[in-house]
Parts: C-alpha cells; sequence; structure tokens
C-alpha cells in the first residue's frame, strides 16, 4: 500500500477486473485512452495474466486507485520503463466517474511520482495527452509537467484528428 492524501495506491487484484469492465464499457471513461472499444471479462482476465508477467520484468508498474475508504476508483501505472535511461510513460484512469472533478486523480498522480523519483530513481516521467482534454491537461499541470511538444492529428476519435500534447516532468521539477 502506497498512501497518498486522498488515496492508497495498492497492487491490481483479479477481484477488481469486473469493474474495469464496466469502467471501459462507458464511452465517456474510454474517450481519452487508447482504447476505443469495451472489454470483456475474458478480456481483462487475459490482460492481468500479461500483466503479471509485464510486473514481474520490470518493464511496467501498475497500481490500483483506491480512496482513503478503501473504494477502488481507477488505476494508475507507469509503462515502458527504460532503467538505463531512467524514464517511464505515466497513465491514469479514475473509472469511477463520482469522483470525477475532487482532486483524486491529482493526488494518485502525486503519489505515484514520489514513488517513480525517490523509490524508483527515475530521472523523467513523461505522458501524452489529447489536446481537448482540458480537465487532464490542468489536473498534469497542477502536478508539475510541462508541455514539451505536440503529436499532430495523433488520434482519431468522433470522427476527426486530434492533437496530443507530449509532456513530462523531471526528478528536480517535482514538488512531492
Amino acid at each position: 500500500m502506497i498512501p497518498g492524501k486522498k488515496v492508497v495506491l495498492r497492487p491490481v487484484e483479479r477481484d477488481d477486473l469486473p469493474r474495469y469492465v464496466k469502467w471501459f464499457g462507458d464511452p465517456e471513461v474510454r474517450r481519452h485512452l487508447l482504447v476505443y472499444l469495451p472489454f470483456s471479462l475474458t478480456q481483462e482476465e487475459r490482460w492481468y495474466e500479461g500483466l503479471v508477467g509485464r510486473l514481474e520484468r520490470g518493464s511496467d508498474v501498475v497500481l490500483a486507485v483506491d480512496t482513503l475508504e478503501g473504494v477502488h476508483i481507477g488505476s494508475i501505472g507507469l509503462h515502458s520503463i527504460d532503467w538505463k535511461s531512467r524514464h517511464a510513460e505515466l497513465g491514469i484512469t479514475i473509472g469511477d466517474k463520482g469522483h470525477w472533478g475532487q482532486g483524486y486523480g491529482t493526488d494518485a498522480i502525486r503519489t505515484l511520482l514520489r514513488l517513480a523519483f525517490a523509490e524508483m530513481n527515475l530521472h523523467r516521467v513523461y505522458l501524452r495527452v489529447d489536446a481537448d482534454n482540458m480537465r487532464g491537461i490542468h489536473c498534469y499541470q497542477k502536478c508539475g509537467f510541462q508541455k514539451e511538444g505536440t503529436l499532430r492529428d495523433a488520434v482519431f476519435h468522433e470522427g476527426q484528428y486530434v492533437d496530443q500534447w507530449l509532456m513530462s516532468i523531471l526528478e528536480m521539477e517535482f514538488e512531492g
């Protein structure tokens, strides 16, 4: 368990998978994710089995996001960890829409960044965010991420191409 101010990060358990199926069945939750179709429980179970291997290899860290009261509301992770260059890509989903806009995502990111920089000895954490995801961009900026560039027409949703921003935070910039 990795405590934050509003959340606790913990390992993902098989019992969490039905919640992921429910969340990813909602187009509004999926809108700014790389996935565009809902998942079945069987697909989530395959993802979970693959996750175990990636965790064992050290290429990913994926954690469930719980409220301090123990309610599972999302997931956060570091992906494509490069141990030599000391960087990784951050991904987050607050799947429980009843917890959107209340600071849980911000606290989950800050908690994960503390782990990334203080415990994992990473130097840089980066992410990609859709340019029209104002709520996400605001959250990332509050956590200290800076825009590095624009990936033009990087994603296609709702009949049009949308730019993505590449954002990052360096270890020395993090005020955790």
